[in-house]
């Protein structure tokens, strides 16, 4: 009957009943998060394994054993609880706030810097109270010696510990964050990494490491502030004798056509001087410059020799008789039906061109001024769906041909473009007129070529399935 009437008793009661309910309780809390891919398993884990059996095992030896809590074999329970309960707190507060953050979020562009600091202050907290209030150290010699361990310690270490305070304040201004372009005068790249000591940079060679006192020293370019306005200016030079509006209309188009114009850029050419013309347009990251410019270089010069422009003082001598008159010979012929008369009356009127990888042939909306020959490559039509998706027509090979609109002076509906380089002969619109005219048969069989396009042009753009 004493028992009924003792503390310990009802401890003993409530840890025999309350330890296996809380197990299954966690345990199934735990299933049921794993199962949801979801963040704090982990913890709950932990406080299942871990935090609850000692919690058990410390009121069972306190409350129900009554074992004096001064004892060391409790106070070495307590530590080992105190120092679980900092790991569940810390690795909770990083699940719960920082692990799957939107990527805009201010939790997202914290620097792990930071992190780091507050991590360290939540640790020296602990060992604070665990120290203070289970062994009863006295905090305040403590936090004596170590202000003086402290002193002589940055004394020994001040270049590095410069570096962390230098890397501190230039953080707490945050010019630059986490997937930021930086231009450093020595480097250019993106931030990928900031710790205590230096600043990650990739610059798509290897990764350049930058102390942070260098950068907290040093006048450096922010390549992604304000956002949008980022541009990459690429220098031409044509001949002196090339027209300048030419030129510079030729360059603009060329530029309205790179797959990495941001959406809201009007490329801009203008002359510098000396032959040299100079190209500017907005990208949407500095990530985009070494794919544009390449792209760019590589257009224009098919593009110059199209136009019969002199890029880099060069002229382009690919278009010879010999060769446009096999290509009429060989494509156009059998395509429009000519005899040799007919042949050679276009031999003048005639022009072998070239179109690079990827280069628009014909834009929809345009009006051609002639017909489009193709002597090798592939062209792929495509045209615009209503909800602003690309949607392939069809693929046209060497005997095809292009801007059949030309002999109706209507607007193209679907757009070309070179799936590899492309060669074609290209001829005016009256020469091609006075051919077809004389015959009616290949003028209905251009009739329903036309016909079949627009159709499939008109199946994309409702989202039906082209066959």
């Amino acid at each position: 009957m004493n028992a009924f009437h003792s503390s310990w008793f009802f401890w003993a009661i409530g840890i025999a009943i309350g330890f296996p309910v809380g197990l299954i309780f966690l345990t199934e809390l735990h299933h049921t998060l794993v199962r949801r891919n979801s963040r704090v398993a982990r913890q709950v884990g932990l406080l299942r394994n871990y935090l609850l059996p000692l919690v058990a095992l410390l009121l069972l030896l306190v409350k129900a054993s009554q074992i004096p809590a001064g004892e060391v074999p409790v106070r070495l329970l307590t530590t080992v609880f105190g120092f679980l309960v900092l790991v569940l707190m810390l690795s909770g507060l990083n699940a719960t706030v920082f692990e799957g953050a939107p990527e805009e979020s201010w939790r997202a562009r914290m620097p792990a810097i930071f992190l780091d600091v507050a991590r360290f202050a939540l640790i020296g907290v602990g060992l604070v109270v665990i120290l203070s209030y289970i062994w009863g150290v006295r905090v305040g010699g403590l936090f004596t010696a170590l202000g003086v361990t402290s002193v002589v310690i940055g004394l020994m270490l001040q270049n590095s510990v410069g570096q962390i305070v230098s890397g501190l304040f230039m953080l707490f201004e945050q010019p630059f964050r986490i997937n930021e372009w930086l231009d450093t005068g020595t480097v250019r790249g993106r931030v990928v990494e900031v710790n205590w000591r230096a600043v990650h940079i990739d610059t798509g060679s290897g990764m350049r490491v930058t102390p942070n006192s260098v950068l907290a020293t040093t006048a450096f370019t922010n390549l992604s502030r304000p956002p949008g306005t980022h541009k990459l200016a690429i220098t031409t030079t044509f001949a002196a004798a090339d027209a300048p509006d030419r030129v510079c209309a030729t360059l603009s188009r060329v530029a309205l056509g790179l797959p990495q114009l941001r959406s809201d850029s009007v490329p801009r050419s203008v002359p510098a001087g000396g032959g040299e013309y100079r190209t500017s347009f907005g990208l949407s990251s500095p990530a985009d410059d070494g794919a544009a410019k390449s792209t760019f270089l590589r257009w224009i010069w098919y593009a110059a020799r199209r136009e019969g422009l002199h890029l880099d003082n060069c002229d382009d001598d690919y278009s010879t008789p010999e060769r446009v008159e096999k290509a009429l010979r060989t494509v156009v012929a059998p395509a429009l039906r000519l005899n040799a008369d007919e042949q050679r009356s276009l031999h003048s009127c005639a022009q072998l061109v070239r179109y690079g990888a990827d280069e628009t042939v014909e834009y929809a909306g345009q009006v051609p001024r002639g017909m489009t020959f193709l002597v090798a490559g592939r062209v792929q039509l495509t045209a615009m769906a209503d909800d602003g998706s690309i949607v392939p027509i069809s693929t046209l090979v060497e005997g095809s041909f292009l801007g059949l609109t030309a002999l109706t002076r209507q607007p193209n509906m679907a757009s070309a473009y070179a799936l590899e380089e492309v060669t074609a002969l290209e001829i005016d619109r009256e020469h091609i007129e006075h051919l077809v005219m004389r015959e009616p048969l290949l003028l209905q069989n251009f009739g329903h070529i036309l016909e079949e396009r627009q159709s499939k042009v008109r199946q994309a753009r409702r989202g039906e399935r082209v066959g």
